[in-house]
């Protein structure tokens, strides 16, 4: 966000911008979704004053909520819902949802609704390779308000949204940028999110964006098929 008095200062620190930026921003009522770094009570605090909700990831930054949580989960029961993806992009996910109201008296954390715990389980079917993972979270909204399955939905809402930029991140290093001045931030993010949008575009399952680029480098003449620059670019899907 630029600097107020500067045109060419940007501010780019997550923790310390998430609240000027909401602030232009109508999220009464809205779920707003962050990862391990943004939850802070501050934010959560300011969030429940705006009549919104937060749903954040909890993790080491956050040691006392993150083992309290882990600790309710330890020895867990049937889920309280299960969802199995379509078996898209070569994979097959499971996610399976505990959501509970046990600790909201004794975390130290403002406006607890529930916690809640997300194992996502994925093989791969070409290979048979097979990867679990954990996640815990909070959000200010109840049991009557989020059904395990809508808390579920959101959070995966939210990391649709995180893999563009890992995928940015990883791809073109964008945390690791130095430009910082002017409109080139702005710019430069653009130009990445609409190269990642068409490679998406023509992706193939199991094809990853990281295997386009380094095609793309070996034959550039399919950037300009990609963006149907030349004469004969085909309605489907160019030869990889």
């Amino acid at each position: 966000m630029p600097v107020a008095g500067s045109d060419e200062l940007k501010r780019t620190n997550e923790i310390g911008m998430a609240i000027p930026l909401l602030d232009g921003c109508d999220i009464a009522g809205k779920d707003i979704t962050g990862d391990a770094l943004l939850t802070q009570r501050t934010l959560a605090r300011y969030l429940i004053e705006r009549q919104a909700h937060y749903h954040f990831t909890v993790k080491g930054n956050q040691a006392g909520l993150q083992g309290a949580i882990a600790l309710l989960f330890e020895k867990r029961a049937a889920a309280d819902f299960v969802e199995v993806a379509p078996a898209d992009h070569g994979r097959i996910e499971t996610r399976r949802i505990w959501c509970s109201t046990a600790l909201n008296a004794y975390l130290d954390f403002p406006h607890v609704g529930q916690v809640f715990l997300i194992e996502r389980e994925s093989i791969e079917k070409k290979t048979g390779e097979y990867s679990r993972e954990i996640a815990l979270g909070i959000t200010s909204r109840t049991p009557q308000e989020a059904t395990p399955q809508r808390v579920l939905a959101v959070n995966r809402g939210h990391w649709s949204i995180e893999s563009v930029h890992y995928l940015i991140d990883w791809n073109y290093d964008e945390d690791r940028s130095r430009i910082r001045t002017g409109s080139g931030p702005e710019n430069i993010t653009r130009l990445r999110r609409f190269a990642v949008g068409i490679l998406k575009s023509f992706q193939k399952p199991a094809q990853s964006i990281a295997e386009m680029m380094r095609s793309l480098c070996f034959r550039t003449r399919l950037v300009f098929d990609y963006l149907r620059m030349t004469k004969n670019s085909v309605t489907g899907s160019p030869r990889p």
